[in-house]
């Protein structure tokens, strides 16, 4: 079975290399980035400026190949890669939760952007707390790392 996806547009941030990024949105508090969607979708975006926070589903283009198991960022240990986010995945796909700070023909301005320069966007779902939010959380091996998050940058391990 072959499953294919049309990119509905390109996501501009500050970021042109994967070295030195943020590793998730915790990380980048404050970055501004722009979503540009293109033409034939954007009435697809009525109503999205109702909400503050969006998920923003994406294709990592510059992630070759995969890895089952990976060191990650934040560890130093080989792990399962469905128990990581690193970005050599099967299906490279990224999923980041931003702050929507408004949309403008059919531009949304986002805040707290986490993803590469130039990455083409797959979809845009709001962010709806009473569907999205859970409190009985486990984090496995990252209960401990997590608490560097927001300090720690990406380095070449996924290049």
């Amino acid at each position: 079975m072959k499953i294919e996806f049309q990119p509905i547009g390109i996501i501009h941030t500050p970021f042109t290399e994967l070295a030195g990024m943020p590793i998730q949105p915790a990380g980048a508090a404050g970055v501004q980035g722009t979503v540009e969607v293109f033409a034939q979708y954007r009435d697809g975006l009525q109503d999205l400026d109702g909400f503050s926070h969006i998920m923003l589903l994406y294709h990592l283009h510059r992630s070759h190949g995969f890895a089952l198991r990976v060191i990650p960022f934040l560890d130093t240990s080989l792990r399962g890669v469905f128990a990581t986010r690193a970005p050599r995945r099967p299906n490279p796909i990224g999923l980041s939760v931003v702050a929507l700070q408004r949309v403008e023909e059919g531009v949304l301005y986002v805040e707290n952007v986490d993803i590469l320069n130039g990455t083409p966007l797959l979809d845009i779902k709001p962010y709806v707390p009473v569907f999205d939010s859970q409190t009985q959380v486990r984090t496995g091996w990252l209960a401990e790392a997590q608490r560097g998050t927001a300090r720690q940058k990406s380095d070449q391990r996924f290049t």
